[in-house]
C-alpha cells in the first residue's frame, strides 16, 4: 500500500469514528473535528487546516472548536509569530472530559431527589427514583477514586 492510500485509509476510519462519536451524543461537526484531532500527525492544527482536511467551512469548525474547548477535550496554544490560534487534544482529554461529566451526574440526581420528594414511599415511582438516586450517588463516591487509579495507571505507563 502506498503513502497516499494509507493516508486515505487513516481519514476514513477518522470518519468512521466522528460516526460513532455522533450516534454517541456528539453533534456531528463536532465529532468530525475531534476526529481530526485524534487523527493528525501534527502537534498542532488551525482551525483552516481543520476547514480544509473536513472541506467544510470556517464558521462550522469555529462552533465546533467551542464547543471541544469548553468540554475541555482540546487547548488553544501560544503560536508565537503566527496570525492564527493553535489547539490541540489535550493530553488528558479524557479524565477531564470525564470529570465534567460529574456535573450531568448531579442534575441526575437532584432530579432523582426531586422526584422521591413528589412521590410516596408505596408508590412505584418512588422505588424506581430511589434506585436511581442511589447510583447516583454511588457513581459520585466513585469517580474520585476512578479517576485517582487513571493518573496512577498514566504515571507508571
Amino acid at each position: 500500500m502506498n503513502e497516499q492510500e494509507c493516508e486515505q485509509q487513516r481519514w476514513q476510519a477518522a470518519e468512521r469514528l466522528a460516526l460513532v462519536l455522533n450516534a454517541g451524543g456528539l453533534q456531528r461537526m463536532s465529532a468530525r473535528v475531534l476526529a481530526v484531532f485524534l487523527f493528525t500527525g501534527a502537534e498542532t492544527v488551525t482551525m483552516g487546516d481543520i476547514a480544509d482536511r473536513l472541506s467544510v467551512s470556517a464558521g462550522s469548525v469555529s462552533g465546533a472548536v467551542k464547543t471541544l474547548l469548553s468540554t475541555g477535550l482540546i487547548e488553544r496554544l501560544p503560536a508565537p509569530g503566527s496570525r492564527r490560534e493553535h489547539y490541540r487534544l489535550r493530553e488528558d482529554a479524557w479524565p477531564t472530559l470525564f470529570s465534567t461529566q460529574n456535573t450531568v451526574v448531579h442534575v441526575m440526581l437532584q432530579a432523582a431527589q426531586a422526584g422521591m420528594a413528589a412521590t410516596s414511599s408505596g408508590d412505584p415511582a418512588h422505588h424506581r427514583l430511589g434506585r436511581m438516586r442511589d447510583f447516583y450517588e454511588f457513581l459520585l463516591e466513585e469517580l474520585p477514586g476512578l479517576l485517582r487509579r487513571w493518573q496512577e495507571r498514566q504515571e507508571v505507563t
